[in-house]
């Protein structure tokens, strides 16, 4: 693959809006997901352990306890078109209204923390209600949908009254959808093949309206997530490497003069060409000998 392609889709990635990186996060790993998938279609061979084990949540501890990145996979991983498109559609429209409010941080915790609250709500219902006790040894949950309803129900909760127009419905406020959707997911829990998912639905939901509530009152809940990515970052970034400078001393009175001198006219000629160009326009050895003598 051509080096400035991949340079290119990364500088773009960078570029775009959280909504946007997400929605390309997931929609990568479902094409890689189906690539693979595809292999093993076309030689007869099983894929399932290899690629469904390894990315969704098990709800049994001891399985958990071999694969505890899948907290974070699950939240990424679409087996089904429709779930894909369903998912991203709602992150799309949500994701646009939450970030009319708050930043792309807050967007980004809130997308991973309610997903993470979803993944804790299923395996801890799966563990504590008796009726998943035989169920839970094959149990996995997979999808995005407790990290979207995170964000749905942290934007509507914090501005209830923000209306968007609806086919059908016409215009509605955002609690009134937000309602809908939660006792959707209560009332398909008990009626639902995907009672797990449901569950992690209301876990995602949940924290949602915790982070609203939170925010309201100007805490953010979400506060030292942003300090711990942050730190982990910080780890990998490369340290610009320390040059140190040696100056011979002034011989006599006459000799620093000149050397003075000669400074000041280094400095003089630097401030007339940020005057002309900007700050931009010096070499990085310019930009050095400014901030040295900003320093003495």
């Amino acid at each position: 693959m051509n080096n400035t392609f991949i340079k290119e889709t990364k500088a773009l990635f960078k570029a775009s809006d959280v909504v946007v990186q997400l929605i390309a996060v997931n929609v990568a790993v479902f094409a890689v997901y189906h690539l693979i998938h595809l292999f093993f279609f076309l030689f007869a061979a099983d894929d399932h352990f290899l690629l469904m084990t390894w990315l969704a949540a098990p709800a049994d501890l001891s399985a958990l306890a071999l694969r505890p990145w899948t907290v974070i996979s699950y939240m990424f991983f679409h087996q089904d078109l429709l779930h894909l498109l369903f998912n991203m559609l709602w992150l799309f429209w949500f994701g646009k209204i939450f970030r009319v409010y708050f930043d792309k941080n807050l967007l980004f915790n809130v997308f991973i923390l309610g997903g993470l609250a979803g993944v804790f709500f299923y395996i801890a219902s799966y563990n504590l209600f008796p009726v998943f006790s035989a169920e839970k040894y094959f149990s996995t949950i997979i999808g995005g949908s407790a990290s979207v309803l995170a964000v749905v129900l942290g934007v509507s909760c914090y501005a209830p009254h923000y209306k968007i127009n609806l086919f059908f419905f016409g215009s509605i406020q955002l609690i009134y959808i937000a309602a809908a959707v939660v006792l959707l997911d209560l009332v398909s829990i008990s009626m639902s093949d995907n009672t797990g998912g449901h569950i992690a639905h209301l876990g995602g939901a949940f924290f949602g309206y915790l982070f609203a509530i939170n925010i309201q009152k100007r805490k953010d809940i979400t506060a030292w997530f942003t300090r711990w990515y942050l730190g982990i970052q910080s780890l990998f970034r490369k340290k610009p490497k320390m040059k140190v400078h040696y100056k011979k001393p002034p011989a006599n009175d006459w000799d620093y003069n000149k050397q003075k001198k000669d400074n000041q006219a280094e400095i003089d000629h630097i401030l007339d060409k940020i005057s002309k160009g900007g700050y931009d326009a010096l070499t990085r050895e310019e930009k050095e000998i400014l901030f040295r003598q900003k320093n003495n």
